[in-house]
């Protein structure tokens, strides 16, 4: 069937996705146990999107489900094309799903005449007709106030502790958090594997060369243990190889880098092969092509949380209870 109907008959809940990242798609509409609603898009000859749902969704809550993957600009499009035919075929409500939300390093103003583009995203999306935005691991948890409407910070964090507990000796770990600002994140890292040991890699940026920064050294004592490096997401990969240097260099006996989201940009697979980690975690938010992965990477599904966190919100439940209050 193309959609799940509540137990009083009355609601019903449907599946789209955009071309972005087809197999995640699948992979949800798997765990769900729907089918998803057939839907024509193509692009015209300038450029141009179009697409049309092949059966009606009037009534229905329809979760909305795209990838911010490269080219992230057409796919961003072709995701607000789909919000906006399901608000004119009359769905009852619209949840659009982003499991990498694009745009979301670009949160703040740093400097004078920049745009908040994390804030115009919310605001393209409210226009288009969204009701609700659901995301993994957003860059930093002040974009959920930049939509008008509910919004689900979904967490892959228990799905890499639990993964990364089966690959360390927990009593000899240190967990890393690449700079200052995600300290917070490292603390729960820490306390999820049992009380471990914290540090954080000092480093500097220039914030006038996009992904640039400069790893100095380690604070806190990873000496002789496993440094597990965490981070929300890895785009050209020299922040991480840096990280995993300077870890080295401070006397890690190894080291496992943890991060929910591959971006994966070149020369990210070149630069994490030649790191020295043992590993290189990812989760499936973004599509990995085969020219991207590399002998020491694991990629985790992250269509079970997505699933859960779909069926939560179609039933009036919480999605909060998915990670134990962590919000």
């Amino acid at each position: 069937m193309t959609g799940i109907v509540s137990t009083d008959g009355e609601r019903r809940l449907v599946l789209i996705s955009g071309r972005a990242h087809p197999q995640l798609a699948e992979d949800v509409a798997r765990e769900l146990g729907v089918e998803q609603v057939p839907t024509t898009a193509y692009d015209f000859a300038n450029g141009e999107i179009y697409v049309r749902f092949g059966e009606s969704v009037r009534g229905a809550d329809a979760f909305v489900l795209q990838s911010h993957t490269s080219p992230i600009n057409e796919w961003i499009m072709e995701q607000l094309l789909m919000v906006d035919a399901l608000k004119r075929a009359s769905a009852k409500t619209i949840t659009v799903i982003m499991p990498f939300y694009g745009y979301s390093r670009q949160d703040k103003k740093h400097r004078g005449r920049e745009p908040i583009s994390a804030r115009l995203m919310a605001d393209l999306f409210r226009t288009a007709g969204a009701d609700r935005l659901m995301s993994v691991d957003m860059h930093s948890a002040q974009t959920q106030g930049f939509f008008d409407g509910p919004v689900d910070h979904l967490w892959a964090m228990p799905l890499l502790v639990d993964y990364v507990r089966t690959r360390v000796d927990p009593t000899n770990v240190a967990v890393v958090s690449p700079d200052a600002g995600r300290i917070r994140v490292a603390e729960q890292w820490a306390a999820k594997l049992g009380g471990c040991p914290l540090a954080f890699i000092h480093k500097t940026r220039d914030i006038t060369r996009p992904n640039r920064a400069v790893a100095n050294r380690v604070v806190g004592d990873v000496e002789g243990r496993t440094a597990i490096l965490t981070d929300d997401l890895i785009d050209t990969g020299g922040t991480i190889a840096e990280a995993v240097r300077v870890c080295m260099a401070a006397g890690a006996k190894d080291v496992i880098v943890a991060a929910t989201h591959g971006v994966l940009s070149e020369p990210a697979a070149q630069r994490l092969t030649g790191s020295g980690a043992r590993e290189v975690v990812v989760t499936d938010t973004l599509p990995i092509a085969e020219e991207k992965k590399f002998d020491t990477l694991t990629v985790l599904s992250i269509a079970p949380l997505l699933a859960r966190a779909i069926r939560e919100v179609f039933d009036d439940g919480s999605v909060t209870s998915l990670f134990d209050g962590a919000s």
